[in-house]
């Protein structure tokens, strides 16, 4: 076989490699894009190289397969979501204490879960994987909340802080499960109720004035015979 068959030959073999090696990149990118979100942009930019933050998110996904991720049994889900009403209930009286509360309860639900929650920044890598829609909101509950211990903000900050937190709450109780309280799906509010004590769902931050973050939309979805008890 001559030269320049063999130089051919070897042309084509590193052409073919670059491109199944491209094609594997791109797949990747493709699949960490649509599991990460916003997420995906964030480590971008936090790492400032794609590949960098491309390898972080894998090694994510890696570490999250090595925990034992479980869903919450029915008893465990609706004991804490009514741990939560409870806290929601006080909001009016003691904001702080409500927002603390909540961000305390989240944290027991993410280690009944699975998650270690030992450091808010790891809870945050390990939620990412499989709770990407909903850990931005988890972020921006907690720096809310150092703004506000710094002075940075009144009632309003905690307020939006304990939506963020009901946000992710909603998600980690509500996506494992058939049959969970529809108040509690991730990304809605409590039902807004309709005749018959029928319901429509509503985003969650779209409450009236006034209402401590859902309080008056809880009471709404009972039936008109239940409001009141």
């Amino acid at each position: 076989m001559s030269s320049g068959i063999m130089a051919v030959i070897i042309v084509v073999a590193v052409i073919a490699i670059a491109l199944v090696i491209a094609f594997a990149m791109s797949a990747r990118r493709r699949q960490l894009k649509q599991r990460f979100g916003p997420e995906y942009d964030r480590a971008v930019g936090e790492q400032d190289s794609r590949l960098r933050a491309e390898a972080e998110l894998t090694g994510r996904q890696r570490r999250v397969r090595e925990l034992d991720i479980q869903p919450l049994s029915e008893p465990a889900r609706s004991h804490y979501l009514a741990r939560w009403q409870a806290i929601q209930e006080q909001f009016v009286d003691a904001p702080e204490t409500a927002v603390t509360d909540a961000y305390e309860l989240l944290t027991e639900v993410m280690r009944e879960r699975g998650y270690p929650a030992t450091d808010d920044d790891e809870a945050m890598a390990d939620l990412s994987v499989d709770h990407a829609r909903t850990v931005g909101h988890f972020r921006s509950a907690q720096d809310i909340t150092r703004n506000v211990a710094h002075g940075g903000g009144g009632t309003e900050e905690l307020r939006q802080a304990f939506v963020h937190y009901r946000q992710l709450f909603a998600d980690l109780l509500g996506d494992s499960a058939d049959g969970a309280d529809p108040r509690m799906a991730a990304g809605q509010s409590a039902a807004t109720a309709t005749g018959g004590g029928s319901y429509q769902t509503a985003p969650i931050d779209t409450y009236p004035d006034g209402d401590p973050v859902g309080v008056v939309a809880d009471e709404a979805y009972r039936s008109p015979g239940q409001q009141g008890r």
